[in-house]
């Protein structure tokens, strides 16, 4: 649960979720709630070590756990205690992780889940429109008169073992690597939330457009991408076809900075795919961005597919929700359906 990126050697490898459990999200059992929080003490909001406090009438159960492998025993005993929510008090990697633990514990059939966004850029938050000062007593009363915003993950799984998976919610690879990396040094430099999004976004099309040849940021990427059939996704034909400048998949509909590629483009599970680095489509991300694309992005190499499910054969680490992990062939998918309590 780390503040910086870190490279996994593997993906999380956790016991596949019992059967016939709902899809639906367990509705509370108590007048007084139980409430389970996970808290990130390193997250950037969480620097000075105050715990939430609320004055609503509820039960919490505060975990603060240092290592990983402590999320899965600290969410195992709260399934056993059937607790009403599940509070994520951290940032986006920290929501990554308590994701790909809890699919191991609860399955199809989650408690609600409040997110009191602590990172330094906090994706999640954005798309669900939680204000700066969202707190845990807010979403107590918000959750008592049913404000509530349904959202499924991403579940990357290795090919070969569905036991190996990450679930998150914002997955890139090639250029995103990159600008990712960008963007932790802007943290350093005290850029976060909508300006990170904003600075990395301007710097890494001006390196693209006119960096030299060698520069990292025009190079392209091994990658193979097909649909659920195993058919590959659409290529525009260059030199190398099995090779792709970026890809950017998510399930969110906002993003930090204004930022809303797929506005246009219905489904859960979105990818957004540039083949090479040509001037012509480096030139329109600003309105990618947007979402506001016209319809010959296509012909120029830059695409927006929805689905259920594709294939990634990813030549280079790729990131999700902030932290690197390895190549590898994987089985990208949607994870379970999630109820964030919202204002």
């Amino acid at each position: 649960m780390n503040a910086t990126i870190h490279l996994f050697d593997q993906l999380p490898v956790a016991p596949l979720a019992e059967a016939g459990l709902s899809d639906a999200v367990r509705a509370p059992v108590r007048d007084v709630p139980l409430v389970g929080v996970i808290r990130n003490q390193r997250s950037h909001r969480n620097a000075g070590g105050v715990e939430p406090a609320i004055s609503a009438a509820a039960t919490l159960l505060v975990e603060a756990p240092t290592r990983r492998g402590e999320l899965l025993d600290i969410l195992r005993r709260f399934a056993e205690q059937r607790i009403d929510y599940l509070v994520v008090d951290g940032g986006d990697g920290t929501v990554r992780d308590v994701l790909t633990c809890g699919t191991a514990v609860f399955g199809q059939a989650w408690p609600a889940l409040i997110l009191l966004p602590a990172g330094k850029t906090n994706a999640l938050a954005a798309d669900l429109s939680l204000p700066a000062d969202w707190s845990l007593d807010r979403a107590l009363i918000a959750a008592a008169a049913g404000h509530c915003t349904r959202r499924r993950p991403l579940m990357v799984a290795e090919a070969e073992n569905a036991r190996a998976r990450v679930v998150g919610f914002a997955l890139g690879a090639g250029l995103y690597t990159r600008a990712v990396a960008l963007g932790q040094r802007a943290h350093r430099h005290g850029a976060f939330n909508a300006m990170v999004v904003v600075v990395t976004a301007l710097w890494t099309v001006l390196q693209a457009l006119f960096g030299r040849a060698d520069n990292s940021y025009r190079r392209s990427t091994p990658m193979r991408l097909r649909d659920s059939a195993g058919r590959p996704l659409p290529h525009v034909q260059g030199p190398r076809a099995d090779e792709r400048f970026m890809l950017f998949a998510s399930t969110l509909e906002r993003f930090p900075g204004g930022v809303r590629p797929f506005r246009k483009l219905g489904g859960a599970l979105r990818l957004a795919i540039v083949d090479r680095a040509r001037a012509g489509v480096l030139l329109r991300i600003p309105l990618v961005m947007a979402g506001l694309i016209g319809g010959g992005a296509v012909r120029r190499g830059y695409h927006l597919l929805g689905g259920q499910e594709f294939g990634l054969d990813l030549g280079e680490q790729f990131i999700l929700d902030g932290e690197a992990f390895p190549p590898g062939r994987y089985r990208l998918s949607l994870g379970p359906q999630l109820i964030f309590v919202t204002p």
